[in-house]
């Protein structure tokens, strides 16, 4: 099949605050078209682990992670909007990472990559929108890692995005998701494999049990207890062994990292989910408050979970607020969602509505597009 993603090489040096990338390479794709103008274009950072393969497209049918969102018609609309959609820096889908060629040694950089922060994947996204002729974007939009580096990329360029949309996200990592990814990334680097990075196959065992643990931090108890309740798997799926599955919640969990293992390098993951625990919004200003009031968008669309564990509500109203400065359009919205983190790749149904609002207003459409749909 046919793929979508496109690449831009940075020549030259790509500074990052700790240390430095000679000629890294930034996946990105696609969707709709731009405009004479260059106005109605929407930067989209991902997640953790996605590539930006965020939809389908007619080079590649293949089903996106953010499918029911992106398309002709959908919330975000590609008959009205260009959307971009970066492979962060430090990824293992075709940006560079630690899984990429070193060009001074001709091998893989493992760990002696960067450090790498949030603010580096912000700095590379720009970088792409530049090399595309765009000085102004109509919006930035993420989810989880990728509402961080929205956020921070309306911070370092204030000038550049007319709206910001972030989702169960945060100005800076809380204790507890510190802790969780931390004992995650133990997992991976006690695998015997792992070998201090230098693998030749991948730590499955690690990057298997580190997957688990994420799936009951993405997802909720009351999502599990509604969903599987003390449900036991049937009998010809049990085994002799005294310790194996017995529950359908636990069935659950090794299915979905025996998907995750062998797509996802390991290396890339501790980068990104280290990036994840370094990123703090008062890094710019001295505090949360003085990095937000740096955010030049003037319209704001901030949704949160209930019952998310990783990014708790608390979290996004501290966003809310602090861009709520009496000059901006600040929307905040609290989903009673029951699957968690999760909810903004499970749960459309709660979520498309308000984006779709967000985005298809026609007074908020890009100008040369708002005559299209305006009453005759």
């Amino acid at each position: 099949m046919a793929s979508a993603r496109k690449f831009h090489n940075i020549s030259g040096r790509f500074k990052m605050r700790n240390g430095s990338l000679r000629d890294p390479v930034i996946a990105y794709e696609t969707w709709g078209q731009l405009n004479y103008q260059k106005d109605n274009a929407i930067l989209l950072f991902t997640g953790l682990s996605p590539s930006a393969h965020a939809a389908s497209s007619e080079v590649d049918h293949s089903s996106g992670w953010w499918e029911q969102m992106i398309g002709e018609g959908k919330p975000i609309d590609t008959d009205v909007y260009f959307v971009i959609c970066i492979n962060s820096l430090g990824s293992c889908f075709g940006s560079t990472g630690p899984a990429s060629i070193n060009p001074q040694t001709g091998e893989p950089y493992r760990l002696d990559f960067p450090v790498l922060t949030i603010e580096d994947i912000a700095n590379a996204g720009q970088v792409v929108v530049e090399s595309l002729g765009i000085r102004r974007l109509h919006s930035v939009v993420g989810a989880s890692m990728g509402g961080m580096t929205s956020l921070a990329h309306c911070i370092l360029y204030p000038d550049v995005a007319e709206s910001l949309v972030t989702i169960s996200s945060a100005a800076r990592a809380q204790p507890f998701s510190i802790a969780i990814r931390s004992l995650q990334r133990e997992l991976i680097r006690s695998d015997p494999v792992w070998d201090n990075g230098n693998y030749l196959a991948s730590p499955n065992t690690g990057l298997r049990l580190a997957r688990k643990l994420g799936m009951l931090s993405y997802r909720s108890a009351e999502e599990f207890q509604k969903r599987f309740g003390r449900e036991l798997v049937p009998e010809e799926r049990q085994t002799d062994d005294p310790f194996d599955i017995d529950f359908e919640v636990e069935s659950y969990i090794e299915a979905h990292a025996n998907k995750f293992i062998g797509t996802f390098d390991a290396n890339c993951y501790l980068y990104l989910s280290r990036a994840m625990d370094l990123f703090d919004a008062a890094d710019h200003g001295g505090s949360v408050e003085h990095a937000l009031a740096r955010v030049g968008a003037t319209r704001v669309l901030i949704i949160g979970v209930e019952t998310d564990l990783l990014f708790p509500l608390w979290q996004q109203r501290q966003i809310a607020d602090g861009l709520d400065n009496g000059k901006r359009e600040v929307q905040f919205h609290s989903l009673a969602s029951l699957q968690g983190h999760d909810a903004f790749l499970a749960d459309m149904d709660r979520f498309r509505p308000l984006i779709c609002d967000f985005f298809n207003c026609t007074m908020n459409q890009p100008s040369r597009l708002r005559s299209i749909h305006s009453p005759k």
